[in-house]
């Protein structure tokens, strides 16, 4: 049987690792570099890096942020997220160490380049980032948090999965990011009819949630943020509790119980 993951999320804004609270509320915890340094030694199974306001900025990715993290000599896969808008900003990304990247403006704004991009680099070093919110009518939305509107998934978002230029999509509940034991299972609605790998995140907390999300044959993974940073052992402790989740045991890092 394949493996799902647990993916541990660190959020940067401003150059600092921060603890979001829907995107909207921000408390610092720390130097980027330290917390992605943790999570590989706690034996997360991808880590995933996302700065939130690089693109708003057109600051374009950070590299030097990348090749600082791929100097600590990680031994987990590194997803990177933030500023890339084109082709040689993809590849300029994976050059620094990211093992692969997550777009979000440029799937609203230009999918040839995203076409361009998974043609360099292959599809399956490409995922995409949907933050999705509900409606006023209650139906699920898909929001572009440059524009800060929202539009339902159409075709040509769905048909880049298809033709296989993305590999996976992460489904965000932005709404319920950062609250525990919130995220809302109905968004997986919006892909009912798509043979989608989807990762979920936000408002994931609880072993319960994530054995419910692990179990979902279109799920591939769930993403943890805030969740992980409030004690050393919080992946071992939270893996050992998912016995029935088809995910890769918990292991101890050398010297990570001291």
């Amino acid at each position: 049987m394949l493996r799902k993951r647990l993916i541990g999320v660190v959020t940067i804004r401003n150059g600092w690792a921060v603890q979001s609270l829907g995107y909207h509320r921000y408390l610092p915890i720390g130097k980027p570099e330290c917390i992605v340094e943790n999570l590989d030694r706690w034996g997360v199974d991808e880590i995933f890096v996302q700065l939130i306001d690089r693109s708003i900025k057109s600051l374009g990715p950070d590299i030097e942020l990348i090749e600082k993290i791929a100097n600590r000599g990680l031994s987990t896969p590194l997803v990177y997220a933030g500023g890339i808008s084109s082709e040689v900003e993809a590849v300029s990304v994976i050059r620094a160490g990211a093992d692969r990247i997550c777009l979000d403006a440029l799937l609203h704004s230009n999918h040839d380049e995203v076409r361009n991009v998974a043609y360099r680099l292959g599809g399956q070093a490409v995922i995409a980032s949907l933050p999705l919110v509900t409606a006023d009518d209650g139906a699920k939305q898909w929001y572009n948090y440059q524009t800060k509107k929202i539009t339902a998934v159409d075709e040509s978002l769905v048909s880049l999965f298809k033709d296989g230029a993305v590999s996976e999509a992460v489904l965000i509940d932005c709404e319920n990011e950062g609250q525990p034991n919130a995220f809302d299972f109905g968004l997986l609605s919006m892909f009912a009819d798509q043979n989608i790998p989807l990762i979920l995140f936000g408002g994931l907390s609880e072993p319960e949630q994530l054995e419910k999300a692990l179990l979902m044959p279109r799920v591939s993974a769930v993403a943890v943020g805030n969740f992980l940073n409030y004690c050393e052992h919080s992946v071992q402790k939270l893996k050992t509790k998912l016995v029935a989740a088809p995910i890769r045991p918990a292991f101890y890092c050398e010297n990570s119980l001291r």
